[in-house]
């Protein structure tokens, strides 16, 4: 099994009277590190459940501090996976906190807007999140320069969703995009909004694809859907607290040159953004190439932040005269700004910036030394 970043923090802070939560798309592989969690306390007092079970539901909805006793017995841990499922679950854990101060709480879910507000508001100093999503060059990036080199492409195309990743053929790997993007992608959106149509996220998803790295226009995406603005925007919403996709905002110190009114968005998953386009061609036959490894590096920098817990501001930044970086960062009181360019090196920052923001650093991120920004 491929070790997970997280592993050892979330064991670290799993302890009597406090909830742990993971929060991270669906099939990303929570479920896998709770069963592993599960093995390292080395207890046999654990009662694990999921959202969907009945029992659970029942007893977890109850708000009863007698049902939850008896639920949870002589357990020293409760492990809930899929918690979103469960009505009322922040109010009820925070009963079996208060009430039940020996039991060690672990919960997954994978819609962060309905799970994390529920559990955050009942709870604040008495939980910890964590995120966990598909595999990440920390976790899957071989050391060995040569291979990581020759797998790089694959990864381009078909992404790290963790049953992609680890499946032995090309075909078995499009096979398990495809299953992702029909059967879970879209579950969490559909469910919890009370949403039937899934064809119309398809299509704002292909047009969002084909957008990797520029602009994103509200209104024109409403024209091309025919729709009305705020329809387009909810849908967005949805789609990144599901952590299907994520945005920018432009950075500006409010300087007149610079602009920021429309954000720009990243898929999670680049195997995700190209099965939404159908679009598996190796790199020598494809057009799209900056978009992919701007979407890669991107993607990969923020799970290399999460995972580091480095709190980042995460912008990107261009003049009305199309002068542009990729991503900015802001932390640590100062700005660090990197542009992806697959092949090319000698790229310089725009004399708007250096001149703006002195004391920032620029750095390109190319297919020769990504590894030192992402791992």
């Amino acid at each position: 099994m491929i070790s997970r970043y997280i592993t050892q923090q979330v064991i670290d802070n799993l302890r009597p009277s406090k909830v742990v939560g993971v929060f991270g798309p669906r099939r990303s592989g929570k479920t896998v590190l709770m069963n592993f969690i599960k093995e390292k306390t080395g207890s046999e007092n654990i009662l694990m459940v999921h959202g969907e079970n009945l029992d659970a539901i029942e007893a977890l909805s109850s708000q009863r501090t007698g049902t939850l006793k008896q639920f949870i017995g002589k357990n020293e841990y409760l492990f809930v996976d899929e918690a979103q499922k469960v009505p009322k679950i922040g109010v009820n854990l925070k009963l079996i906190v208060d009430t039940i101060p020996d039991v060690s709480i672990l919960v997954t879910g994978s819609s962060s807007f309905d799970l994390r507000n529920k559990i955050g508001e009942p709870l604040v100093g008495r939980s910890q999140y964590f995120y966990l999503y598909p595999f990440s060059l920390l976790e899957v990036g071989s050391t060995d320069y040569i291979k990581q080199k020759e797998i790089l492409e694959e990864q381009l195309i078909y992404g790290f969703y963790p049953q992609v990743y680890t499946s032995e053929t090309i075909k078995q790997k499009r096979i398990e995009l495809e299953s992702i993007r029909d059967g879970y992608l879209l579950r969490d959106i559909l469910e919890l909004d009370n949403l039937k149509d899934s064809l119309f996220i398809f299509n704002l998803l292909r047009l969002i694809a084909f957008q990797i790295g520029q602009d994103v226009s509200y209104s024109e995406l409403a024209s091309n859907l025919n729709v009305n603005k705020k329809t387009v925007m909810r849908y967005l919403e949805l789609l990144e607290k599901s952590y299907v996709i994520f945005s920018h905002q432009g950075f500006s110190r409010n300087l007149r040159k610079e602009y920021s009114k429309s954000p720009r968005y990243y898929f999670w998953d680049n195997g995700i953004r190209n099965s939404l386009i159908s679009n598996y061609n190796g790199l020598n036959l494809r057009d799209d190439v900056g978009k992919l490894w701007e979407n890669f590096c991107i993607t990969e920098r923020a799970k290399y932040l999460e995972y580091k817990q480095i709190s980042a501001n995460n912008f990107f930044w261009r003049t009305y005269e199309k002068k542009e970086i990729d991503l900015i960062e802001e932390h640590g009181g100062q700005l660090h700004a990197f542009e992806c360019k697959y092949s090319k090196k000698n790229v310089k920052a725009p004399k708007d910036f250096v001149n703006s923001y002195p004391g920032s650093d620029f750095s390109v991120i190319n297919k020769d030394n990504y590894l030192d920004y992402l791992t």
